[in-house]
């Protein structure tokens, strides 16, 4: 026996397709309360003491935060290389417009801080608000669209046929589906501010993310509603060889109402998964109201990991449907790498995510503590 033989291909395909979605939390749970922190700046900081404790409570982490996301388009590239083509491709102005976002971050950072003038840093301080609420709404567009299914196709020869436009993804039921990412975001980053930093920015960072939670609530329930009574899904309408090549062509699949609804009667466990979105952000509301910060946070992320799982839940075992052409649609069984692929990188993965998540542990633990506006004042103990 081989050792890739230790794992059959099936399992491998399912295993990459639960590790791209906990890379993806990871990813919200982590960056995600940067990004939120971010949205808030201008507004939880109504003076440049203010906001500079704003900036510091994220200052030691943001950068490491992000390796979760590098990681994430690293493990889409290796392990569903037809996803990373259509998505990368597809979604190309809306990844520029992302990474214009992501590299400007660094730069309002950095250079905030380097000259006195309230004009400077009030400028850069709209760039962090900027590059904090672009991806967090790009990147619930981008899943709204998903949902409806993509405008892609398959040539005779296999070549991958985007014939959608940049505009056409800032759809009404995307563009709600992006406001769902922001307010969750949002609410995220508040309860981070409540527990890192104290007096008056916290106090506002409280409020602001209370009427966050509940437009997360609001806003989740409604675009499920949405999904559930007018946003058609795909089903599989052929037998699937699920240990075969990958090729998305040699089946048969289509359009059909309610389908996203289907894994939840067949597998009532995976209700967990809105439940959890439901719950984290009423947990946050409540963690928030009692001055409760560590709840509010933990809460918070289990919103955004039930929120992100809700998706997956639904749509299994599709990853990217086709809405012009449904039998190119991509799943877990027809778009993957190949067996020894998926198992080489298992194997490195579960070397290095342990050290990275030990690591990135020992870092929060050395850097914790509330901002004090006495160091941001007396200029020791900060980062900018």
């Amino acid at each position: 026996m081989t050792l890739t033989q230790l794992i059959d291909y099936d399992t491998l395909r399912l295993i990459w397709w639960a590790l791209i979605g906990v890379l993806l939390v990871g990813f919200a749970v982590t960056d995600g309360f940067d990004l939120g922190t971010g949205m808030l700046l201008p507004f939880v900081g109504r003076n440049d003491l203010e906001r500079r404790v704003v900036i510091n409570s994220v200052g030691p982490v943001w950068e490491g935060n992000q390796v979760w996301l590098i990681l994430g388009g690293g493990a889409i590239f290796a392990a569903w290389p037809q996803l990373y083509a259509v998505s990368f491709s597809g979604f190309y102005l809306a990844m520029f417009v992302i990474l214009s976002a992501l590299i400007l971050r660094p730069v309002a950072f950095k250079f905030r801080s380097k000259r006195e003038e309230p004009a400077w840093r009030a400028r850069w301080d709209w760039v962090l608000f900027f590059s904090g609420t672009v991806p967090a709404l790009i990147f619930g567009v981008a899943i709204g669209n998903v949902l409806q299914g993509v405008p892609f196709r398959f040539s005779d020869d296999m070549h991958i046929l985007y014939d959608g436009t940049f505009f056409g993804l800032l759809n009404p039921f995307a563009l709600l589906c992006g406001l769902v990412s922001v307010a969750m975001l949002v609410t995220h980053g508040a309860a981070w501010l409540t527990l890192k930093t104290s007096g008056a920015v916290s106090e506002r960072a409280r409020v602001y993310g209370m009427v966050a939670a509940l437009a997360t609530i609001a806003l989740y329930a409604l675009a499920g509603i949405l999904l559930a009574s007018f946003i058609g899904g795909y089903r599989i309408t052929s037998v699937v060889d699920t240990v075969g090549p990958s090729n998305p062509m040699l089946k048969t699949a289509e359009l059909h109402a309610a389908a996203w609804l289907v894994n939840y009667t067949a597998h009532p466990w995976t209700m967990l998964a809105p439940l959890a979105g439901f719950i984290g952000a009423a947990g946050a509301l409540v963690g928030l109201a009692l001055r409760r910060p560590a709840l509010a946070l933990l809460t918070a992320a289990l919103a955004i990991a039930g929120i992100i799982a809700s998706v997956g839940a639904s749509m299994f075992p599709f990853i990217l449907p086709s809405s012009i052409d449904p039998r190119a649609s991509l799943t877990v069984w027809d778009s993957s790498s190949s067996h020894m692929t998926l198992f080489i990188m298992l194997v490195v993965t579960c070397i290095f995510i342990p050290i990275i998540v030990a690591y990135t542990t020992w870092v929060y633990h050395v850097l914790w503590g509330k901002v004090d506006e006495v160091a941001i004042r007396q200029e020791t103990g900060h980062a900018y």
